[in-house]
């Protein structure tokens, strides 16, 4: 079976996703765990609020915006790599071949050791699939026994 190979103007099309999803981004709030700036126990990530009389669930006037669904960036620029290709987790190397270069990129798994990481980088090279986390990958030294 023939590979296919992506268009040129797909590539321009998915860095245009990838500059929407980031002007959506800009106006998005920043969602803060309510009381976080009040109580240095309490990290500024985001929590969803529960209490009966939390100001930030009952959106009350003055306090900070609570996520909801709509905040949320559009349908086609989702998933996507801030390179402007569709990521793609890969454990073994028989997932590289389903990829199409230049319009996805691979990304190992973090349980993959580091001779099947060996064997992915040298496949994915091959294929022309460029692989976003090349790291973590130490010298495998073959031993005679």
């Amino acid at each position: 079976m023939p590979r296919k190979k992506s268009d040129p103007s797909d590539a321009v099309k998915l860095k245009k996703l990838v500059e929407i999803r980031s002007e959506f981004a800009k106006r998005r709030p920043a969602f803060v765990r309510p009381e976080s700036w009040r109580y240095d126990r309490l990290s500024p990530e985001w929590r969803k609020p529960k209490g009966l009389d939390n100001k930030v669930r009952k959106s009350k006037k003055g306090w900070p915006r609570r996520a909801k669904v709509g905040y949320r960036g559009p349908l086609v620029s989702r998933y996507l790599h801030p390179s402007g290709h569709y990521e793609v987790m890969v454990h073994n190397q028989g997932e590289l071949e389903s990829l199409v270069p230049g319009r996805d990129v691979a990304r190992m798994g973090a349980t993959v050791g580091a001779r099947k990481r060996a064997l992915i980088l040298r496949r994915a090279k091959e294929l022309g699939v460029r692989v976003v986390n090349p790291t973590g990958l130490r010298i495998v030294v073959e031993s005679k026994k």
